[in-house]
């Protein structure tokens, strides 16, 4: 690289990472953002300290002129992370490769250049134990996070949700085409937390030494079943759908339907199985570390 730049952040063109990347920006803080598609992150491209660099972070050469950049006190963070794959055992190969073998790769590289500060992005309920493909592989990749001698931490969000946010927004637009909407795990839990909540304790923690080797549940002050938040996101929507909540089976069911779909996949059954653990946590970091009162969902709806 013929520059040099202090954060290295990896899945930093999606929905949280622009958001972490513009809050780095705003506080000096020069940063590379690799993405597949430049286009895909054309909206960082106006932040004068954000470099966009096209790379495929599973290549090893592309990986290595990437980390040739970073400055030798710089910053990693990792964001990446899919929502659905095929099925596997203890998970499907897109959460192996993405969630499990990706952040290994980084920990080896840093170590192997002495780069020390690693910021992950993990989730709500990830368990190695747990059932779903997505929760164990998420598990998998935090224990490789704490076995390391990196001065890590782990963020571990519920839902994320903002103006751009794929779950509010996926839930609006259906019930703009549908009026009616059978819904498999209805009565799930979720404490959805505000992506600037999320990029702030992000940032804040860079300047709190005691963040690391620490894990932080991240998590909005209220909790909401899953058929709650399909309603608020009808409020959006400014229509509202007659939602029938399925059984377990049913609900496999539909999901299996929706997988094989063309298309973007709405939800899988690794997304049904993930349900049967309340993604609620009584422990939140945002108050109780970074002194960031949640905001809450509502404030997007109106």
């Amino acid at each position: 690289m013929s520059f040099k730049y202090d954060v290295l952040m990896i899945g930093g063109s999606g929905f949280i990472g622009k958001k972490i990347a513009a809050k780095l920006e705003a506080r000096g803080y020069r940063v590379c953002i690799p993405t597949r598609r430049l286009k895909d992150a054309k909206e960082l491209s106006v932040l004068p300290k954000v470099y966009l660099v096209e790379a495929d972070i599973h290549q090893d050469m592309d990986l290595d002129r990437l980390f040739g950049g970073l400055n030798q006190s710089g910053i990693v963070i990792n964001l990446v992370g899919i929502l659905h794959d095929k099925m596997g055992s203890p998970y499907g190969p897109g959460f192996k490769k993405n969630h499990v073998e990706l952040t290994n790769r980084l920990i080896q590289k840093m170590k192997s250049l002495g780069i020390r500060r690693y910021l992950h992005m993990s989730a709500l309920g990830a368990d190695e134990n747990g059932p779903s493909m997505y929760q164990r592989s998420k598990g998998a990749a935090e224990r490789l996070v704490q076995q390391s001698s990196l001065d890590w931490t782990i963020f571990r969000p519920s839902v994320v949700f903002g103006q751009d946010d794929n779950f509010i927004n996926m839930f609006a637009k259906l019930q703009k085409i549908a009026p009616v909407l059978p819904l498999g795990g209805a009565s799930a839990k979720f404490q959805p937390v505000y992506v600037e909540d999320v990029a702030r304790a992000f940032v804040d923690s860079l300047a709190l030494s005691q963040t690391i080797r620490q894990i932080y549940d991240l998590v909005g002050p209220k909790v909401y079943t899953l058929k709650e938040l399909v309603n608020l996101a009808g409020l959006k929507a400014q229509r509202q759908a007659v939602i029938i909540p399925l059984p377990s089976p049913l609900a496999y069911l539909q999901a299996w339907a929706l997988e094989i779909m063309p298309g973007p996949t709405l939800m899988s059954r690794d997304n049904v199985a993930s349900m049967l653990v309340d993604n609620v946590s009584d422990k939140n970091s945002l108050t109780e570390v970074f002194q960031i009162k949640p905001t809450p969902l509502e404030s997007i709806l109106s």
